[in-house]
């Protein structure tokens, strides 16, 4: 049996080789050997896709990389979340979750629902690339506590500040927490467009969403 290093390091480069079938097998591994699967998914395989998206920065890898590495986290993420230690004590809340009008980047996104999801939260996931006036209908019509939004293009940034604004005119904005997240976003910028708190991570979201709700 190998150490939890090791397959902490072996989920890593498994995800950063594109390698979709080892990963299973390195997952079954460390699920066997007992180890943390938060710890899998975040020292692990989120590690491994940094990696590949620093080669991305660097030129190194190209788009078409980039999606297979991201096929290898998601096989692996499907073995360790249902090793997740799933909170079933606090009141369930409704996160609304989606990546904002013009970006297509959903990876991060993908792993704040699967930590939301753990964490004891009914999570409706809008997908990629959605319509800021769905935000706004969704949150009315799923009675949202939280709507979470994400990019990874300062392009689209302004959008999160929009829905905000829709949100308020539809009278909506006193009844939902609004937290935002991707690359380029700051607490600055949260501030500056009337959202309730920026989250870093997925596991920070899950910290944040509790706080802005009450849950703990």
């Amino acid at each position: 049996m190998s150490s939890k290093d090791a397959l902490l390091q072996r989920l890593s480069d498994d995800v950063f080789e594109m390698d979709d079938e080892d990963v299973v097998d390195a997952c079954q591994e460390y699920i066997d050997g007992g180890y943390e699967a938060l710890d899998g998914i975040m020292e692990g395989l989120v590690d491994g896709m940094g990696r590949a998206g620093k080669m991305y920065e660097e030129e190194e890898y190209f788009v078409s990389d980039i999606l297979l590495c991201a096929d290898a986290m998601y096989a692996g993420v499907d073995m360790l979340k249902p090793h997740l230690e799933q909170d079933l004590t606090a009141d369930e809340k409704t996160a609304v979750i989606g990546v904002i009008e013009g970006d297509t980047h959903d990876i991060g996104k993908n792993l704040v629902k699967t930590m939301l999801e753990t964490g004891g939260y009914k999570v409706v996931d809008l997908g990629k690339d959605v319509p800021l006036e769905q935000f706004v209908d969704s949150v009315e019509s799923e009675h949202a506590d939280v709507l979470c939004m994400s990019t990874l293009m300062t392009t689209t940034m302004d959008g999160m500040g929009t829905v905000v604004n829709m949100l308020k005119e539809r009278g909506l904005r006193d009844k939902v927490k609004v937290m935002i997240g991707g690359a380029p976003i700051t607490q600055i910028f949260a501030d500056k467009i009337g959202a309730d708190t920026f989250s870093p991570n997925a596991v920070d979201a899950v910290k944040q969403a509790d706080k802005l709700t009450g849950r703990k």
